[in-house]
């Protein structure tokens, strides 16, 4: 019989973490082509839904495009309807980009299925395995943010 020990389960694990990113990139790429947006779009609306508002220039800085196509990726999005320019009340000549009312609706519903799937597949943990799992999402959460943060500051 086969004994598992803690490294490898450490590696399972860590596995795991990573072929969920993959996939989910794939599903997320897989969406975004039926939704007839490109990835960066999505990412794009994804940031905003996030955090509910940015400015061009700071979409422009999480997503890496230049000026102008950030601009172009914001003239789609909201021919779409997706989102919504605002003047921006600290700069006269600044825009603040919102998600548009229904934005969230609509891309909800791309979801849907997913969402299903997600609940079904959530509601088979008991109370305790649901609190490890949040735990390990939230804390692989805070640590990607700590080190997305480690390469913005050796730049």
């Amino acid at each position: 019989m086969y004994n598992t020990t803690k490294t490898d389960l450490m590696k399972r694990a860590l596995m795991a973490v990573r072929d969920y990113g993959v996939h989910l990139t794939l599903f997320r790429n897989a969406v975004d082509e039926w939704a007839g947006l490109n990835t960066t779009d999505m990412e794009c609306l994804r940031l905003l839904f996030l955090k509910g508002v940015a400015t061009p220039s700071e979409l422009s800085r999480h997503t890496g495009l230049t000026s102008g196509a950030t601009t172009a990726m914001l003239d789609r999005l909201e021919k779409a309807g997706l989102i919504e320019r605002q003047p921006n009340p600290k700069d006269r000549r600044g825009t603040l980009i919102i998600p548009a009312k229904l934005a969230s609706q609509k891309a909800a519903s791309w979801f849907e299925s997913a969402r299903e799937a997600q609940a079904e597949l959530i509601s088979s943990y008991s109370e305790s395995e649901l609190e490890i799992i949040a735990d390990v999402f939230e804390r692989f959460t805070k640590l990607w943010d700590q080190e997305r943060e480690k390469i913005q500051k050796d730049r």
